[in-house]
């Protein structure tokens, strides 16, 4: 497998300069592309070449014994050529390709990006196969004036934002005698998180000592008065008696007490190298989540308030995974 991948990798690095040079007249797009006739490309399958050899050698039949069936024949299947080759061009053209996105994953991990097809004409494409760099193609129909979602998976190799980069769309739809395809590329962006350490530190219990025991506003079960509402607020806290006495919308406030914060900090970690510094504080982000206490997050370039939602979850395994880089970059 190793002298495999040694032997692939100076064509793989050929094959991506040859796309980046037949490509370089179009534009990436961060959501839609539509396959004009400049995007998409047509050559002969294995197959088309071997029925080319086969009208040949049937012309040459047919000069040489001047054959006038041979003829007819002949040029019956050239016809079934040209029309295969034009009907292959049409199942692709007009075609709207969306990237919707990808749920955030760890690195390492297959991102399942979410792609639909519209097809805006009444005739049905058939037969189409769409893939991400070298990961397994989706085979898909689309009907006609109508759309079709899947999703394509991405492997991740790093933490970080990414693109999308370049989807790959071909068929061989009707007879497999030539092949078209397309290289639309996308600037949508896909994060992947660290990944959580294996053997991390216990989560250690570390707070300020200031907020202990204190009341907090929003939460808890003591009611506290009105105040206005604002959008976002949960409707159960809505105060509807009062909305319907003075036409005014207000939201009913509640005080708790407040369990000690915990504060994953940089500094606590133990490590030396950035990367593991990041895999720590990523398994403390799991696991003080899961424990439902509200935590923060101390990082050199930024500090994230103790809360705790899956929001707030999001936002911390994102600021790790954007630590020390641009948030867009290369493909992963």
């Amino acid at each position: 497998m190793a002298l495999l991948s040694t032997i692939r990798q100076p064509f793989a690095h050929l094959r991506d300069r040859a796309i980046a040079w037949i490509t370089r007249g179009e534009h990436p797009a961060s959501r839609t592309i539509t396959l004009t006739r400049r995007r998409i490309y047509i050559l002969p399958t294995r197959a088309g070449y071997g029925f080319v050899v086969v009208l040949i050698v049937m012309l040459l039949a047919a000069i040489n014994y001047s054959n006038s069936m041979a003829f007819v024949l002949t040029f019956l299947l050239v016809s079934l050529g040209a029309n295969a080759m034009w009907q292959t061009h049409r199942n692709l053209l007009k075609l709207d390709i969306i990237v919707e996105g990808a749920a955030p994953v760890f690195a390492g991990q297959q991102a399942r990006v979410r792609v639909a097809i519209a097809n805006p004409h009444r005739f049905a494409r058939n037969g189409l196969q769409l893939r991400i760099d070298d990961q397994p193609a989706r085979t898909v129909d689309v009907p006609g004036q109508d759309r079709t979602e899947f999703e394509l998976p991405l492997q991740t190799k790093r933490r970080g934002q990414f693109p999308v980069g370049r989807i790959r769309i071909d068929t061989r739809y009707p007879l497999a005698l030539f092949e078209a395809w397309s290289w639309p590329r996308y600037t949508t962006p896909v994060l992947a998180y660290p990944n959580p350490a294996d053997n991390a530190p216990p989560l250690a219990l570390s707070g300020d000592g200031g907020d202990n025991g204190q009341p907090v506003s929003g939460e808890g079960d003591e009611f506290a008065g009105l105040r206005k509402y604002t959008p976002g607020d949960s409707p159960r806290h809505v105060a509807w008696k009062a909305v319907a006495r003075s036409g005014r919308w207000l939201t009913k406030e509640f005080h708790g007490h407040r369990s000690e914060d915990r504060w994953l900090r940089w500094d606590d970690t133990g490590a030396q190298g950035v990367e593991q510094r990041l895999s720590i504080l990523c398994r403390w982000v799991l696991d003080a989540h899961q424990q439902g206490a509200p935590y923060g997050l101390e990082l050199p370039d930024r500090v994230l308030p103790p809360a705790i939602s899956e929001g707030h979850r999001h936002e911390c395994l994102k600021a790790l995974a954007l630590f020390g880089q641009p948030v867009a970059g290369a493909q992963p």
